[in-house]
C-alpha cells in the first residue's frame, strides 16, 4: 500500500489517507493496511513468545489482568505490585526481551508514515493475546519517556471492539470494531487518548484468539 505523504508533517495532521477512518486529530484506523502480512507476523509473534512467554501481569492494586501479554524490542513494558513501568528485562527470565523481529519494526514505521508520523522507530513491542473472556479496561498510554511520538497498534486473529474515548477517563467513548489487518495509529493531540477493548467476538473454540501488537517509543 503506497500513500502519497507529500506535505504531511510529523504530527499527523493530516487528510485522512486512502482507507482510513479518522479516529480524533492525529488518530486514525488504517482498514486492512496489514492484512498481506498476518502470516509472517502470527510466525514472528509464535518466535517471540517461545522466548519470552505470555503471561498475566498483576496491577498494582494485585488484580491479575485478563490479558496475556508479553514483550520484544530494547524494552519491555511491565506491570506488578511495584507499578507500570519498562524495563531491558524480562522478571521471569532474568533475560533480555527477545529482538524486535524486522517484519514488526517495519510495519509500525510504514503505518506511522502513512499517516504523517515521519520516523517513527519503535523500540518497544508490547504482544497481547485476548481470549474470548479477556478485556482492557480505558487507560491512557503514559508510561513512555517520549509523548511525541506516535503509538501504533495492529490487530490479529478474533476481530474485536476497541473504545476510543477523549483526554479525560469520564468522555464520550466511541465503539470501533476491529478486524484482522487493521491498524491504529494515534499521536499528537490524541495521543493521551483514553482507549479500551470491550469484547472479543467469535465463536467459543479454544484455539480461537486475538493478538494486538502495541508499538511504542518508550525512552
Amino acid at each position: 500500500m503506497t500513500l502519497d505523504l507529500f506535505g504531511h508533517d510529523a504530527t499527523g495532521d493530516t487528510p485522512n489517507p486512502p482507507h482510513a477512518d479518522a479516529l480524533g486529530p492525529g488518530a486514525f484506523v488504517l482498514r486492512g493496511f496489514a492484512r498481506s502480512r498476518l502470516e509472517t507476523l502470527q510466525a514472528d509473534i509464535d518466535g517471540v513468545v517461545a522466548q519470552a512467554p505470555l503471561r498475566h501481569w498483576l496491577t498494582p492494586g494485585g488484580k491479575r489482568m485478563s490479558v496475556a501479554m508479553t514483550n520484544c524490542g530494547e524494552v519491555g513494558w511491565i506491570s506488578d505490585r511495584v507499578g507500570y513501568r519498562y524495563g531491558t528485562h524480562d522478571p521471569l527470565s532474568k533475560q533480555r526481551w527477545p529482538a524486535m523481529p524486522a517484519s514488526f519494526a517495519e510495519l509500525a514505521h510504514n503505518a506511522a508514515e502513512a499517516t504523517g508520523y515521519r520516523d517513527f522507530r519503535p523500540d518497544a513491542c508490547l504482544i497481547n493475546r485476548y481470549t474470548l473472556d479477556a478485556r482492557l479496561t480505558l487507560h491512557q498510554d503514559r508510561d513512555e519517556r517520549e509523548l511525541g511520538a506516535p503509538i501504533v497498534s495492529v490487530s490479529l486473529g478474533l476481530p474485536a471492539i476497541f473504545l476510543w474515548g477523549g483526554l479525560q477517563r469520564g468522555d464520550r467513548t466511541r465503539r470501533v470494531r476491529l478486524e484482522p489487518g487493521d491498524v491504529v495509529v494515534w499521536g499528537g493531540p490524541s495521543r493521551l487518548a483514553y482507549h479500551g477493548i470491550a469484547s472479543v467476538e467469535g465463536s467459543f473454540d479454544a484455539q480461537a484468539v486475538r493478538y494486538n501488537l502495541t508499538f511504542r517509543q518508550a525512552r
